[in-house]
């Protein structure tokens, strides 16, 4: 059995308990059980706070986890990423109150607040300036106003928090972070069933960038359509009853589905078909 470390609340472990269920593992919850096992293939799932992810794999307890890159670099454990998990998204951002003319390069004697206390101390470390860190738990956005801080240093998603609070990002991010999948390192004894639970979230990642489009060609339209919709290696062409069309099969990006539609309308394609893509191996 290898031993899966998930996220056990918030948005984190709704997004990654959905991605392995549709990568073919049963780990949901019906309450609020610590350990789920996946006899059929093997796991046990182990449901853990984010932020102790992995410390439990950087020891060697665990073998995979699902945590955001943040986490992991301010735990310091020794851990690998092996994949990016495309969701999850932040940004590690310096805040101050809104008007203020602070700078990270004036943070000489301030005190920051922050729930990342390592990540903050490399950064000033950096730029070569000694400030006070004052670690918190929680609810950094109100430290300033409580006195407590002159600064904060926190991740931010969309923003909104922050201007509540009266304060606002400045300089570029010190972090751009997003749900990995680590493991304790690349030498394991279950390197089989390692590899390949990394190979079914991959299908299921690379499945939900892209969609299949199907459609009718003319021939003298194939070139100018293959060139539209190029694939992964190259579309599938398959010659029709009438030696004039050719039908054609191709992954295409599904951010970009409508525009190709648009193309390829306009070059006399006929019949065309967008289907979601479930799982892939690319």
């Amino acid at each position: 059995m290898i031993k899966i470390a998930l996220p056990n609340k918030g948005t984190l472990s709704e997004d990654a308990v959905r991605l392995v269920t549709e990568a073919g593992y049963k780990c949901r919850r019906s309450s609020s059980e610590l350990i789920i096992q996946d006899s059929a293939n093997g796991v046990d799932f182990y449901f853990l706070r984010p932020r102790d992810i992995a410390i439990y794999i950087g020891n060697g307890f665990l073998d995979l986890g699902i945590t955001g890159r943040d986490l992991v670099l301010d735990s310091e454990a020794k851990v690998i990423e092996l994949l990016p998990l495309n969701f999850g998204h932040s940004a590690f951002f310096y805040a101050v109150p809104q008007g203020s003319k602070l700078t990270p390069n004036d943070f000489s004697g301030k005190r920051i607040a922050t729930s990342y206390p390592r990540l903050v101390e490399h950064d000033l470390k950096s730029r070569g300036i000694t400030a006070q860190i004052v670690k918190l738990d929680g609810a950094v956005e109100i430290s300033i106003k409580l006195g407590v801080a002159d600064a904060i240093a926190d991740v931010v998603q969309s923003g909104k928090t922050l201007g509540e609070a009266g304060l606002m990002k400045i300089d570029q991010p010190l972090l751009r972070s997003e749900a990995i999948l680590i493991a304790h390192s690349e030498d394991t004894t279950h390197k089989k069933d390692v590899d390949l639970f990394v190979q079914r979230l991959k299908g299921i990642i690379v499945a939900r960038e892209y969609v299949l489009a199907e459609y009718d060609i003319p021939k003298h339209s194939l070139d100018e359509a293959c060139i539209i919709t190029p694939g992964i290696e190259s579309p599938t062409i398959s010659p029709l009853s009438n030696e004039n069309w050719f039908a054609v099969k191709s992954m295409v990006k599904k951010a970009d589905m409508n525009v190709i539609i648009d193309k390829l309308a306009a070059i006399g394609a006929k019949a065309i078909i967008i289907t979601e893509i479930r799982t892939c191996r690319i």
